[in-house]
């Protein structure tokens, strides 16, 4: 399903409307809401409605874990840090318990490891089955989404949750959800906007099946709901609107 709107405005606002809403849902349905965030540009809005009282009111941010679909391997005060960035626009605003909060990044060890490490958190707060509420993702406009960069082994990972590995076109480590975790969430919700994204989405939507070319194309929950919120450049090339 693909939501497209005016501007990136627009989808922020839509977004926050859509985020409020599962976490009230989730909590009331058994007293938590697990949500992997995105980096980049395309949710920086959407964290900054959320910190507003408009929408951080409506929530309670006691029952809120968070998590990352993706992370480049640098620490939390570097500026290509996604989880650097979400302190920055939310959860410095809100009252989330420091202990709800799951970096990828850490000091000491090895981005292999800390990917085991993840799993069990994961597993900690989500169950065996790992059934995020909410996943938000990003894609690039090479069809990348979170660290499922094309031609990269990751993406034939069929059993593992989470994986670090070192990505060489972008000469830095990387750790990411991978596409079996993702796919069994409730709900994954993709942002898209700018003309630079428009081929990359038609590709992904409407081109042919290529997930080693376009790795966002393996996004498809099992059993959850899969939506796309993209701006009007972004959807610009597209045949079914």
């Amino acid at each position: 399903m693909i939501n497209i709107h005016k501007d990136p405005a627009e989808l922020g606002k839509v977004a926050a409307d859509l985020f409020v809403e599962l976490a009230k849902a989730a909590i009331q349905e058994k007293g938590k809401f697990t949500v992997a965030l995105t980096g980049g540009s395309s949710p920086v809005k959407l964290y900054g409605l959320l910190a507003e009282p408009k929408y951080k009111d409506q929530v309670d941010w006691s029952k809120v874990y968070v998590f990352w679909g993706d992370e480049r391997w640098v620490p939390l005060e570097d500026e290509q840090s996604n989880a650097g960035m979400a302190y920055q626009t939310l959860l410095n605003h809100v009252p989330v318990p420091e202990e709800n909060i799951y970096p990828m990044w850490a000091a000491g060890i090895t981005p292999e490891a800390r990917a085991a490490e993840y799993t069990q958190y994961i597993k900690k707060e989500l169950g065996e089955e790992g059934i995020f509420d909410l996943i938000l993702l990003g894609m690039g406009d090479d069809g990348h989404t979170a660290s499922l960069f094309p031609g990269t082994d990751v993406l034939e990972e069929k059993e593992d949750w989470v994986k670090g590995y070192f990505l060489e076109s972008k000469d830095i480590y990387r750790i990411t959800l991978t596409a079996p975790l993702i796919n069994k969430a409730k709900k994954i919700v993709f942002f898209v906007f700018g003309e630079n994204k428009a081929n990359a989405l038609y590709e992904v939507l409407e081109g042919e099946s290529n997930a080693d070319l376009y790795p966002s194309q393996l996004i498809h929950p099992k059993e959850g709901e899969l939506l796309w919120l993209a701006d009007e450049a972004a959807a610009s090339k597209l045949k079914v609107k």
